[in-house]
């Protein structure tokens, strides 16, 4: 359902997403009652994700289809707040919508000037951000009325996702690991990824036949932490990207991976030691706790709320490959 709502902050500054692509054709993708939401502004819609996939090697057709599926679920959640802010009366100033951006600018550590040549490396105009930074937040208006008194995090939650994260910590130790990595360009040739892959591959075996990992790593990591034999130190789950994190944490102690592919190239990743997460005192993350558990249940109850909107609405998906 609409994955990316409107309603997160750090959706301001999603307008600053990659360039869209060309619009190649125009035909009617879906009617949502009666609007119509074309096929090019589905592709544009999806062309962050789809550029995300091809420069991690990952545009198989079954993901490019979810790609446009998730962008076109999107498009219809819009449709559907649009009209709904429309009934309920939701006004945004000109005022709401300069203060938006200069927190976007802030965030960025960006001058008008600056911020302005941003947008126009990635094909946008001020109007046209303006323009979507008012519907996004008209949307998120919209969100706080319908759904914000919803939304109840006791202290009692707050305690138990504290101990339902320190039970998991215990499982989920920190690994302390090394890797070597191989550079792979972006949208490099077929050609330059087989040899990364060869290299790296070449690496991993004669590390497993005796020689010294970080005396390979010193020579032939093209890492940041080259320097260090390959060493990355402790880090929990979730900090490294997420085809590392994956092996990392599925290695035994001392063992070699095969070559990893990951958006920066090819790792070979050794584990060293594992060791137990100190859970932090609950006074200190008591505040992050609750903040993320409301985030979570305003998410929620947003999906939701979108949800009963369209099944309100009439839908018609007029692209067969876009339908479920």
């Amino acid at each position: 359902m609409h994955r990316k709502l409107l309603l997160i902050a750090a959706a301001l500054a999603a307008p600053l997403c990659a360039r869209a692509q060309p619009k190649l054709v125009d035909r009617v993708a879906a009617v949502v009652n009666e609007d119509m939401i074309s096929l090019s502004e589905v592709e544009e819609r999806a062309s962050g994700e789809l550029s995300a996939l091809q420069s991690e090697g990952q545009a198989t057709p079954e993901r490019k289809h979810a790609a446009l599926q998730h962008a076109l679920d999107d498009l219809i959640a819009d449709r559907l707040l649009v009209a709904e802010e429309k009934s309920a009366g939701v006004e945004v100033t000109d005022q709401d919508v300069e203060m938006a951006i200069e927190d976007v600018r802030r965030q960025n550590n960006m001058d008008p000037a600056t911020f302005e040549r941003a947008l126009a490396s990635k094909g946008q105009s001020m109007s046209a951000y303006r323009d979507r930074m008012r519907r996004d937040l008209a949307a998120m208006k919209l969100i706080g009325q319908k759904v914000r008194a919803k939304i109840k995090v006791s202290d009692e939650d707050v305690k138990a996702e504290y101990a339902r994260q320190a039970k998991a910590d215990e499982v989920d130790a920190e690994v302390h690991a090394r890797h070597i990595v191989i550079q792979v360009p972006k949208n490099a040739p077929k050609a330059v990824e087989d040899e990364a892959y060869a290299r790296a591959l070449s690496l991993a075996q004669r590390i497993r036949a005796g020689e010294d990992f970080a005396a390979l790593a010193r020579k032939h990591s093209e890492g940041a932490s080259k320097a260090e034999g390959g060493d990355v130190g402790f880090f929990k789950r979730g900090e490294m990207v997420a085809a590392f994190d994956k092996v990392a944490f599925n290695l035994k102690i001392g063992e070699v991976s095969d070559p990893v592919r990951s958006p920066f190239g090819w790792h070979v990743i050794q584990v060293l030691e594992r060791r137990a997460a100190a859970a932090k005192p609950f006074e200190k993350v008591k505040e992050e706790l609750r903040d993320r558990l409301w985030r979570e249940q305003m998410q929620r109850h947003t999906e939701q709320y979108v949800a009963d909107l369209r099944k309100q609405a009439v839908v018609d998906i007029k692209v067969a490959e876009l339908k479920n």
